[in-house]
Order: structure tokens, then C-alpha cells, then sequence
């Protein structure tokens, strides 16, 4: 495969040049607006690219491409910002290709429970849009990304124990191509055997095999009953454990959310709350009035047996909202005990009856390193986050937290886990591939990537190495 290169300054100026007269005022080479291009919300350090294109149409993403991949220029797709594991890092500058005003609903079906949309409408957006219809989208990963940026990176979120991952919920895709074709991959179809799954394959490819520039999803009724609750445990393997049998019963639990104790203290101080500072799960159901009852009669039980206590229930929406919104703050929470940290944000997944040692072995880990770490997951399905706050000029805090991460996603794989089971693997876990999907995988991957972009231009040096 071609080995991108940073292209010569006269070269760049003259793509450039090019872009401008295809947008029509829709290019910008403001150092400010390369800068924001040029990173996520994660720790890695801002790479910005050389020029950054503002599209609105399917068209418009196939014209930029087809000039870049004429002059070999690199290509990172942008919707929101909120990567973390370095996805829109520029390392050999490039052209951003901001999705952003591709923000229409282009359609709702209410019979059929789906919709399409441009890769620029964020989840809240959606879901503001489908408010009188009934139906939802239920994909919720905190931030309000893009749908085209959840698509790209596989993203999941609070509810994903019961409504499943972008993976579950994507039908199909419009994608430009490394060489600008547009394609559309899928149909409505709830279900298909009809050849090669285009779609599965394009949904967590970061924008390393194309752009994706349309998403048609499935949508869900809203519930006639939705009952949260907040409930203490006296320790993480207590917690953990109640959540691994209420999954194991099949109790169709709807949210539930870890958040440990030094978390809990920062989301009271931060937040004006006054919730028992101890482990706790964050927990909704979804159901009838009878079954969201019956549901969380059955949760209550259990967990009483892991010495559960201060169960705090909220049926009105302003009252699940508040509490809701006090998961949300976590990482700002976090922010506010050391004020000028960053947070270097990690996250795995490993089977759910794993998951109480791989979280108490990781709380001892991180306990030895002294670091200010808490713990917040979607545990549901395995799914955890450490949070390591450290001071972005400290070169040893940084060395530390990187120790921690690898030997956290060392101790995921060895228990049959993965190295990220949301946040993607851009440039932050691009290491750890090779480790857990074999030299064969890797092996077919690039094949892939070769096939689909023999000039590696799409997202370079992300996903996989090539």
C-alpha cells in the first residue's frame, strides 16, 4: 500500500486553490478552525490539517474526494468532535471534510419503525425531530455526536443492554468511496442474505474505507411506563455482581450504569447533589405501567441480596432527567476535583461474568499508582471506563496513565475481552490490535483497506497500520 507523505507546501496551496473554487466560501484555512479540526476530546495532541471543507451534499463529499485522491492529498471525515482515541489527529495534514451542515432528516417512516438521515444530525437533534411521532432513537453515548460519528465509530452508550449498539440499529448507508463513487449499502430490510454485509463493515471503520454520508436506522416506540432509580452498594464487586444476575434472569432492564464512589463525591459536588457516596448503579426501565413495575420489584429483590440500600426511584421525567443528567456530568465532575486536569479516558469490555474481577483488579491497580481514577461503565454489557485525571504538562502523570491503560486493556483481552468497547481505536488503540485479533485477522484487514483505498488516503495511520 502507498505510504502517505505531508504533501510540499506549493502542492497543498494549489488542492487548495482547487477546493475553493468547488465551495464557494465554504473552505477555511483559519489557523483557529484547523486547530479545532485537528483534535476530539481526548489526550492526544492536536494535529491539524492543511484546509478544512464545509459540505452539503452527497455530491460536494464526492467532488473533495475524487480532487484529494487525484492529488494523493489525505482525507479525515469530522462531525462533532468528540472522539477519543485520536480518530481526527491529522498526522500528515490533509483536508477535514466537516459534515456538520449535512443535518437533514430526509425521512420517517412510523409504519416501518426507521429513518434516514445526513451524516451531520446529532442524536438529540433526532430525537427532538421524532418528538410527536412517538418513536425514538435510542442509541445514547453521552455527548451529542453526530449519527454519522456514532455510525463511523460503532458507538454505543446507557442503553445498549437493551436496545443494542449502532452495530444492531444501522440498516443501511450511502458511503463515498477513496475514489468518490457514491454507494448505498443495505436496504429497509429488517433482514438480508443477499451477499457480501457492506454496511456491517463500513459501521466502526473510522473513515478509514470511505465516507459515510447518509444512515438509515431503526427507530423504537416510546414506552408507556419508564421508572429509574439510583441504588448504593457497599463495594464494586457487590454492584457488579447484582448487575450480572438481573442480566443472567432476564430481567429486560432498559440502563444500567456503575458509577463508583469517587465518582458519586464528585457528581454531589459538582452537581448540587446529595446521592450516598458510595458505589452506585444508575438503573431504568422501559415496559407497560404492570411490567416496568413487576421489573423493578424483581431488581430490588436481588440486589438486596448484595446489600443494596437507599434505593432512590424517579418516574416523573424532570425527576429522571435530573438524575440522568448527573451521569452525564461525570466527567466534568471529575474535572472540577482537579481543576486544569485532562482526562486520559480509556475503556474495555470483557464478558459480564469477568466483569466484577476485571474492574476490582483495575480499582487495585489504580489505587498503587495514587492517581485520581474513578470508575463509570455501562456494565450491562461488560462495558467499562477509567477516567485518569492527570496534568496535561506533568510528563510522568502521563506515563503513569499510559501504564495503567495498557495493563487494564492487557487484563480486558486476557479475560476474553476487547481493547474498547466504544470508543474506537483511532490512534489511542491502534497497538493493541494486532494483540487481540491475531496476525491472520490483521492480515485480511489490510487487504480490505488496500482494496477499498489503494492510496491510503482515508483517515491514514488510524484503525489499522498499514
Amino acid at each position: 500500500m502507498n505510504t502517505v507523505v505531508k504533501l510540499s507546501k506549493q502542492h497543498r496551496e494549489v488542492v487548495i486553490d482547487r477546493l475553493r473554487g468547488l465551495l464557494d466560501g465554504r473552505v477555511s484555512t483559519v489557523s483557529s478552525v484547523l486547530e479545532q479540526h485537528g483534535r476530539g476530546e481526548s489526550w492526544h495532541p492536536t494535529q491539524p490539517p492543511d484546509v478544512v471543507c464545509f459540505v452539503r451534499s452527497n455530491e460536494e463529499v464526492s467532488q473533495v474526494v475524487r480532487l484529494c485522491a487525484d492529488a494523493s492529498m489525505p482525507i479525515i471525515a469530522y462531525g462533532t468532535g468528540t472522539s477519543l482515541e485520536g480518530q481526527l489527529q491529522a498526522i500528515n495534514g490533509g483536508v477535514s471534510i466537516d459534515l456538520s451542515q449535512m443535518d437533514q432528516v430526509l425521512e420517517v417512516s412510523t409504519d416501518d419503525l426507521d429513518c434516514r438521515v445526513q451524516a451531520g444530525v446529532t442524536r438529540r437533534q433526532l430525537n427532538q425531530y421524532l418528538r410527536d411521532t412517538g418513536l425514538f432513537f435510542p442509541v445514547d453515548p453521552g455527548a451529542d455526536t453526530s449519527i454519522g460519528g456514532m455510525t463511523a465509530t460503532r458507538a454505543s452508550g446507557t442503553n445498549a443492554v437493551r436496545y443494542g449498539t449502532m452495530r444492531e440499529n444501522v440498516l443501511a448507508l450511502t458511503v463515498v468511496t477513496a475514489s468518490g463513487e457514491i454507494i448505498r449499502t443495505g436496504t429497509r430490510a429488517r433482514k438480508s442474505a443477499a451477499g457480501y454485509d457492506l454496511t456491517r463493515l463500513f459501521v466502526g471503520s473510522e473513515g478509514t474505507l470511505g465516507i459515510i454520508t447518509e444512515i438509515s436506522l431503526r427507530l423504537y416506540g416510546l414506552s408507556e411506563s419508564i421508572s429509574a432509580a439510583i441504588v448504593s452498594f457497599p463495594d464494586v464487586r457487590s454492584a457488579a455482581d447484582a448487575t450480572i444476575l438481573t442480566i443472567q434472569m432476564g430481567i429486560p432492564i432498559a440502563r444500567i450504569e456503575l458509577v463508583d464512589q469517587a465518582y458519586m463525591k464528585a457528581i454531589n459536588n459538582y452537581s448540587k447533589t446529595d446521592y450516598p457516596e458510595l458505589d452506585t448503579l444508575f438503573l431504568e426501565f422501559h415496559g407497560t405501567r404492570a411490567g416496568v413495575a413487576e421489573q423493578a420489584k424483581l431488581f430490588e429483590e436481588l440486589s438486596r441480596d448484595f446489600g443494596a440500600s437507599d434505593f432512590q426511584w424517579a418516574e416523573k421525567e424532570e425527576d429522571r432527567n435530573q438524575l440522568w443528567r448527573a451521569r452525564h456530568d461525570a466527567y466534568y465532575a471529575g474535572l472540577a476535583v482537579s481543576p486544569g486536569s485532562k482526562g486520559y479516558v480509556t475503556d474495555v469490555c470483557v464478558p459480564i461474568s469477568k466483569l466484577a474481577d476485571c474492574i476490582t483488579q483495575t480499582q487495585k491497580d489504580i489505587a498503587s499508582t495514587g492517581l485520581f481514577a474513578p470508575i463509570i461503565g455501562h456494565v450491562g454489557d461488560g462495558n467499562f471506563h477509567a477516567t485518569i485525571f492527570i496534568d496535561p504538562d506533568d510528563n510522568e502523570m502521563f506515563e503513569t496513565a499510559l501504564n495503567i491503560d495498557q495493563r487494564l486493556v492487557k487484563r480486558a483481552l486476557d479475560m476474553g475481552g476487547t481493547c474498547t468497547g466504544e470508543h474506537g481505536i483511532g490512534l489511542g488503540k491502534l497497538k493493541h490490535m494486532r494483540n487481540e485479533h491475531g496476525d491472520g485477522a490483521i492480515e485480511v484487514m489490510k487487504l480490505i483497506k488496500q482494496a477499498l483505498d489503494p492510496l491510503n488516503i482515508m483517515n491514514p495511520g488510524k484503525t489499522v497500520d498499514c
